[in-house]
């Protein structure tokens, strides 16, 4: 059996803080359970990804490859003062082994809390993986290797990326990719995602290399309000990505982002809305679903 490479195992007490909630996974990885899959396991409602593309939230893995992050983003409401020091990485079929594992470790916290029975059952057979969490997941290199793994256990898979390593997407085959773009110009990429240098020309390529998949395909459109609601922004975009769907979602006062942006900056629904309509009389989407307690609404092709 190979060694597993040496890690740099010093987390901050901090971040251990920040982190509650979380299993950590090999040296670099986590999952937590969503709040949605919480909600559906008391049958108090279901995510929108649910609603939209007909996953079942209860049996979701909701997980990261990668606690490290290449922007700064004033909008991020998790806790980024991540992992240090890595210095090898663990083999795709470890993470993903062991992610369920830990998504069973976070279950059975279930016990004797009034849940759906025949749910909690099948959350111990996820048959769905956000690839989402925290970080970057295109930071950690077999993220193609990991999506296999996954597909080879019959779950589908999710991905989304900040489209900053272009050479990664254009290797991974999840069955839904997404980008998530704020930034409409490379002045607002450098003030609304803050990397330590430009990303802007790698996101142009990730965008190209989108328009080629075969699977499917969403551009996530994170709005902050007085900051980049304006439509025709991003409609060059949506044209060089051609992607099969398009998320209109409001930035989320929530977390840390408390400390750097203010509660005015998160959109109502009905500016989501109204956001969400305007760009598809620009680009020929419709508007198909929405979801208001998450502020999120669906065009499509």
């Amino acid at each position: 059996m190979e060694e597993k490479p040496e890690i740099e195992r010093t987390i901050p007490q901090k971040l251990l803080k920040d982190l509650k909630g979380y299993q950590i996974v090999g040296s670099h990885s986590a999952v937590k359970l969503c709040l949605w899959l919480k909600k559906s396991m008391k049958d108090l409602g279901v995510c929108y990804k649910q609603k939209f593309y007909g996953i079942s939230s209860h049996r979701c893995l909701q997980m990261t490859p990668a606690l490290l992050c290449n922007q700064n983003c004033i909008y991020c409401w998790r806790p980024r003062e991540l992992l240090p020091g890595v210095k090898g990485w663990d083999p795709p079929e470890f993470i993903a082994e062991e992610s369920i594992k830990a998504q069973h470790r976070l279950l059975s916290g279930f016990g004797g809390i009034k849940v759906n029975e025949r749910k909690l059952r099948e959350a111990y057979e996820p048959n769905q993986v956000a690839i989402s969490l925290i970080g970057e997941p295109t930071l950690y290199p077999y993220l193609d290797g990991l999506v296999e793994e996954y597909k080879a256990r019959g779950m589908t898979t999710f991905v989304v990326t900040n489209g900053t390593n272009p050479a990664v997407i254009e290797k991974i085959e999840p069955y839904q990719l997404y980008i998530s773009l704020t930034a409409y110009s490379e002045e607002s990429h450098m003030a609304l995602n803050r990397p330590a240098k430009s990303f802007w020309d790698r996101i142009m390529q990730s965008l190209k290399i989108m328009a080629e998949k075969d699977g499917r395909r969403v551009i996530r459109l994170t709005l902050i309000k007085g900051y980049n609601m304006d439509p025709e922004k991003f409609v060059p975009f949506i044209d060089r990505a051609s992607p099969d769907f398009i998320e209109a979602k409001a930035y989320m006062h929530l977390g840390y982002s408390r400390l750097r942006l203010p509660r005015t900056a998160m959109p109502e629904h009905s500016d989501v809305k109204a956001f969400a309509e305007k760009l598809a009389k620009l680009t020929g989407y419709e508007v198909k679903d929405e979801s208001e307690i998450s502020r999120v609404v669906l065009l499509a092709r």
